[in-house]
């Protein structure tokens, strides 16, 4: 079975950091294109929640709205044609793709890039993402696995100690 990457929330914060918020469960890739493939996009122009969705945002398959952490799932050919079906009707109406073929070949890259990121890695595998861009003004991103704390305590930062 293939692996593809789903939207996660462990808390509300996605809701008032980025401009839009995706919804649980849903699937989703990590869509750099949404900041450089519009007329007269510039990423480094973003500010606010957009900015926020730039850095740190997956983007969700379905509500098109953004999450920070994304969960590796198992998915079926029919949940990789559906998403292959949702993505290049969003790029023909959002994006303005030439035609129904070249808007489908466009989502075919972009799932199997996040297909790339989920495969070998366990079911239920965290991951974030950081996007900066470079000296040469190219978007850049970084994946990490995030790992839950374990039973090491939080380094202490400071003390409480009664008066003598």
């Amino acid at each position: 079975m293939a692996r593809l990457l789903r939207a996660i929330r462990f808390d509300a914060s996605d809701a008032h950091v980025f401009p839009k918020v995706a919804g649980e469960n849903e699937w989703a890739l990590p869509g750099s294109f949404v900041f450089t493939a519009a007329p007269g996009a510039d990423p480094a122009a973003l500010t606010g929640k957009d900015r926020q969705a730039f850095v740190s945002g997956f983007l969700a398959l379905g509500s098109f709205g953004f999450t920070t952490i994304v969960s590796v799932a198992d998915a079926d050919e029919t949940d990789i044609r559906t998403c292959e079906t949702v993505l290049s009707e969003f790029l023909l109406s959002r994006f303005g793709a030439p035609s129904e073929g070249a808007a489908l070949s466009a989502a075919r890259q972009e799932l199997a890039f996040a297909r790339d990121l989920a495969e070998g890695a366990p079911v239920n595998t965290l991951l974030a993402l950081k996007r900066e861009i470079d000296e040469e003004g190219q978007v850049r991103e970084q994946f990490h696995i995030v790992t839950p704390p374990g039973d090491k305590p939080h380094a202490r930062i400071w003390d409480v100690v009664e008066d003598t």
